[in-house]
This record gives C-alpha cells, sequence and structure tokens, in this order.
C-alpha cells in the first residue's frame, strides 16, 4: 500500500517562505505526473501546481504563479513545493499526488497533508 508522506508546513507570517517536501513509501513517483493540491476550510481541494515526470513541464494555478515552484528529485522519489512571499489566502492543508493525465483522478491514496497557516 502506497503512502504518501507530505512535511514542511508551519505557521509563517505573510511574506514569508516555506519549503514543502512529498515522499512516498511503497511506490516509485518515476514516470507519473506529480501534483501539489490545497484544501482550505469550507473549499474544494484545488490544484496548486504540478510537474511531468521529467520535469520538463510545470503548470501553476494562477493565485500562485511567480511565488511558487514545484520541483522533483526521482532518484529521491521526492517532489518539492518552494512557496514564496506567503499571503493568508495560501492557508490550507497541503497534499501532493500522483495524476495520469492533468485532471485525472489521483494515482494515489491521499495522505495526511502538511498544515501551511499564513498569519496577516
Amino acid at each position: 500500500q502506497v503512502q504518501l508522506v507530505e512535511s514542511g508546513g508551519g505557521l509563517v507570517q505573510a511574506g514569508g517562505s516555506l519549503r514543502l517536501s512529498c515522499t512516498a513509501s511503497g511506490r516509485t513517483f518515476a514516470g507519473h505526473l506529480m501534483g501539489w493540491f490545497r484544501q482550505a476550510p469550507g473549499k474544494e481541494r484545488e490544484t496548486v501546481a504540478q510537474i511531468t515526470w521529467n520535469a520538463g513541464s510545470t503548470f501553476y494555478a494562477d493565485s500562485v504563479k511567480g511565488r511558487f515552484t514545484i520541483s522533483r528529485h526521482n532518484a529521491r522519489n521526492t517532489v518539492y513545493l518552494q512557496m514564496n512571499n506567503l499571503k493568508p489566502e495560501d492557508t490550507a492543508v497541503y497534499y501532493c499526488n500522483a495524476e495520469q493525465s492533468p485532471g485525472a483522478p489521483p494515482v494515489f491514496p491521499w495522505g495526511q497533508g502538511t498544515q501551511v497557516t499564513v498569519s496577516s
């Protein structure tokens, strides 16, 4: 059974930075499109960023463009999300997962996520 583990969240002031990491036990990310997602209280989960298996292409939600950077290290089976200039509206639980294609159902069971809280 694949288990996704997200880490790196925390409490930060507006304008601050955090770096999230995602690893998986029991399965490799190699070959998969990987994404970071977030869910704020009372809202649906949304896609934040995606990266192709060879890191050749990335996608960002308009709300995070220019502030967030997704990257991956396949040998370490890890996906990262560098978040700069954080805003209070970035407060959410952040998750990672693999997709067969953009918008397709997630490949793996969702992990616990990591809480990001941005204070104003």
